[in-house]
């Protein structure tokens, strides 16, 4: 049987962590290992229990969610970063998804989702909401690569849909029947030509040119 997801949840609200480790700690496949209430001791505890998965909160006192997403990337740390937000917070999702969050869920989201949100993140996937993807795009401005699609090569077209779909580079490695090793080629060669900074910004530039067509 697999390990268990170890799960780390940094939120300020202490009945918020209590809720959301009744729910978790009855999944047969995750482990909540530890609980924070605000950035900086949620940095520290990351560091200490090296969980698989950070649920994080973006707005606590002190260090908020962002700037600790971005001191566990400066630290090295491989956790993969869930962001709590809302419809309304939108604002906030680019900086984390530029921060190197694997995703972000609703505060609402239901319990079951959560689940399945962070058994993706876990897997490799980036999570992107398709409803607001478009609407994150125009705020950022995110028009960096217009116009170079063009540029890629069909083999790259097909590495970038699959990127899109959130899928981990073993995954397409298996969908292409490609090593690992040129898929992160593939990938690489995609961010220089669409001048972009990470395979999220890369995920959301397909999606926004597939939806305008």
């Amino acid at each position: 049987m697999a390990e268990p997801i170890r799960v780390l949840l940094v939120d300020d609200h202490q009945v918020v962590r209590r809720g959301l480790r009744t729910f978790l700690e009855v999944q047969d496949d995750i482990e909540v290992v530890g609980e924070a209430a605000d950035g900086a001791e949620g940095v520290a505890r990351a560091e200490e229990l090296r969980p698989g998965v950070v649920l994080m909160d973006v707005r606590m006192p002190g260090m908020d969610g962002i700037d600790a997403l971005r001191k566990l990337r400066e630290l090295g740390n491989p956790a993969r970063v869930l962001i709590v937000t809302s419809f309304t917070e939108r604002r906030t999702v680019v900086p984390a998804l530029r921060a190197g969050a694997a995703g972000y869920v609703y505060k609402d989201v239901d319990p079951d989702a959560l689940a399945a949100a962070i058994r993706s993140v876990h897997a490799g996937h980036i999570l992107l909401q398709p409803e607001v993807a478009d609407a994150l795009l125009t705020q950022e401005g995110a028009n960096s690569g217009q116009g170079r699609g063009g540029s890629l090569t069909e083999r790259e077209r097909e590495v970038l849909g699959l990127i899109a779909d959130g899928r981990s580079n073993r995954e397409i490695a298996r969908a292409l029947v490609l090593s690992e090793k040129t898929v992160k080629t593939h990938v690489s060669n995609i961010l220089m030509k669409l001048d972009l900074a990470d395979r999220t910004q890369a995920a959301l530039w397909a999606v926004r040119h597939e939806a305008s067509g």
